[in-house]
């Protein structure tokens, strides 16, 4: 069994160098520099993007190096990344950034201590944050020569089938550019309560990877690996390097949350590489502050912890699955067994509706399949229980007589 796992990880890192388009996802506790703290990079820059600065000793600052006394964001990291950027890029590779920061930003600029729980404080954050790192993003890759092009964007963007291919496009043309596309959630308008928000950033990079075809997620974060326990609680936690198939013990192994502004820990990184390997994507998750890591994994170093990509899913039922239900049904047996044998789901399966949502809407069905609905809620509430032969009478003439064909349904179990 170990020798066919170290042929199938020496198979799946040589894949690795092969893949074209790249998916990067930065956390807030990487492009963080703690107070106080001396530089962590020896090449530094001015604040200005336009010169390197001499090489620093240990624990030294720079008063010009880009740092005010209360450390908001590691401005020589973010060169770092760019000039990694630069170098995948001119040798004919597409990266994508996601990029976490824009709350932690805002929150140290208002002298924020902890994490910032309260949603209009989240947004009010965002909104200050999101500026200050996209300007660092644009001045360190512009020295580089690369375009830095933000897309701030809500779950309403990917649920949506029109916008979403819309945003696909506009991605594509940008990569045809040559220009870096830098995803954050639109934190300053998406609340978990009104429910377009992803949660979390490790999602949404997972979301961008399957719905843009990546071939390679690299997570960074202040995690070098998967462990088979908590190393922060256990010294004898041992790093995973490969992991084929995503199992039940797996998640078992995840903790909790990770820093103080980070939303996210290594069971949402879980859940990351999850939506991602149905996309045919491979996933790596490494410690953000390894050197040279991005460009390391891309040329298919043993790097992190390596999950291995599964038959990708067709486009649509990718969207499907991943996609915010609008509301909820309840079938009764005979109806779950014929549509798991890949018939269509009828009317008279029914036996409720929840929610209120329009024709062409995703809902979730037993808590197990979701659909696209040829009903609205109150079409379906008129319907329920009743036979085709039955519907043109209650609903009219050219109103479909099935809720869902087997096209347009994708299990969650599966």
């Amino acid at each position: 069994m170990q020798i066919h796992e170290t042929m199938d990880e020496a198979s799946a890192r040589a894949a690795l160098a092969r893949a074209n388009r790249i998916v990067v996802k930065i956390g807030t506790a990487t492009i963080s520099r703690p107070e106080s703290s001396p530089a962590r990079l020896t090449r530094l820059y001015r604040s200005d993007g336009k010169a390197f600065l001499a090489d620093l000793p240990d624990g030294a600052v720079a008063k010009d190096s880009g740092y005010p006394s209360k450390g908001i964001i590691d401005t020589a990291y973010i060169y770092n990344v760019a000039e990694q950027f630069a170098e995948l890029v001119q040798a004919g590779r597409q990266l994508i950034l996601v990029t976490s920061g824009a709350i932690g930003m805002g929150a140290r600029e208002l002298g924020l201590s902890r994490r910032v729980t309260e949603v209009r404080m989240r947004q009010a954050c965002a909104a200050i944050g999101q500026p200050i790192l996209m300007e660092e993003y644009r001045r360190a890759f512009g020295i580089f020569g690369l375009v830095a092009a933000q897309l701030l964007v809500t779950r309403d963007e990917w649920d949506d089938r029109t916008s979403y291919l819309n945003l696909r496009k506009t991605v594509e043309t940008l990569l045809e550019a040559r220009a870096i596309p830098v995803f954050n959630e639109n934190d300053s308008v998406s609340t978990a309560e009104i429910g377009n928000a992803f949660g979390d950033n490790d999602r949404l990079s997972a979301y961008v990877a399957s719905k843009i075809d990546a071939e390679l997620l690299i997570i960074l974060s202040d995690v070098d690996s998967l462990y088979n326990s908590d190393p922060r609680e256990n010294p004898h936690a041992k790093p995973i390097p490969y992991v084929r198939e995503l199992s039940e013990e797996h998640l078992s192994f995840a903790g909790g949350r990770g820093s103080e502004f980070s939303t996210g820990g290594m069971k949402t990184k879980l859940a990351a590489v999850a939506i991602a390997r149905d996309a045919g994507c491979r996933v790596v998750i490494a410690h953000g502050r390894e050197s040279n890591v991005i460009k390391r994994v891309a040329c298919g170093e043993p790097l992190g912890t390596l999950f291995d990509a599964t038959h990708a899913l067709k486009n649509r039922i990718r969207w499907l699955k991943n996609s915010q239900p609008r509301g909820n049904l309840t079938i009764d047996e005979g109806a779950l067994t014929a549509i798991r044998e890949r018939n269509s789901l009828l009317p008279a399966g029914i036996v409720a509706v929840e929610g209120d949502f329009g024709r062409d809407s995703v809902v979730l069905v037993n808590e197990i399949v979701k659909l696209i609905s040829n009903f609205s809620s109150a079409e379906l509430r008129a319907v329920m229980h009743k036979r085709s032969e039955e519907i043109d009478v209650i609903l009219g003439d050219n109103v479909p007589h099935v809720v869902a064909r087997p096209e347009d349904m994708a299990f969650l179990d599966e």
